[in-house]
């Protein structure tokens, strides 16, 4: 493994583990939880370090080239759907543009932040689980997916927890 390899593998798995701490804590948080202070830390740290990660795959693997990055999402996502498509990159470019974007938003005006519609919330933490899925479980091989699905798993379980301890009784 190159060095290169290796730094572009170490940032996404850092990426994504801080990412999935600062969910938990929102998950977990209530929203005047003095918490909130370090989840922030957490979410700005994860986002960082996710972009030193396309920086990274882009100069190490794509010689910093759009279209040989967008060949390669194509051939991956050939290979694990039979659907030879590289606009999955696209999604990526989002991903970062939306992560940053929060970050930044958090920083800025965190009252606005806090009060956003619930539904924008959910729309965004939607979007980015589904691609931290993709990319820590269905596209990558064995042993980190065993670690993705630990992460995506124990997401997805404080979401389901959050929603029944949320959501008011129904009557008989």
């Amino acid at each position: 493994m190159t060095a290169g390899d290796f730094l572009t593998k170490l940032t996404v798995w850092v990426a994504l583990t801080a990412y999935s701490i600062a969910c938990a804590g929102m998950l977990l948080a209530r929203p005047d939880a003095p918490r909130r202070r370090w989840m922030r830390t957490v979410w700005t740290l994860g986002c960082a370090v996710f972009l030193a990660h396309v920086a990274c795959a882009f100069g190490f693997y794509h010689g910093w080239s759009h279209a040989d990055a967008y060949r390669e999402t194509a051939r991956q996502t050939a290979a694990m759907t039979g659907w030879d498509w590289g606009g999955g990159l696209y999604f990526n470019y989002l991903f970062a543009a939306l992560w940053l974007g929060d970050v930044v938003w958090w920083w800025v005006a965190p009252v606005s932040r806090a009060n956003r519609p619930p539904s924008a919330t959910a729309a965004l933490h939607g979007f980015l689980f589904f691609l931290v899925a993709n990319g820590a479980v269905v596209f990558v091989p064995w042993p980190m997916r065993g670690y993705g699905l630990l992460l995506c798993g124990a997401l997805a379980g404080l979401w389901w927890r959050r929603q029944c301890l949320t959501r008011p009784a129904r009557a008989m």
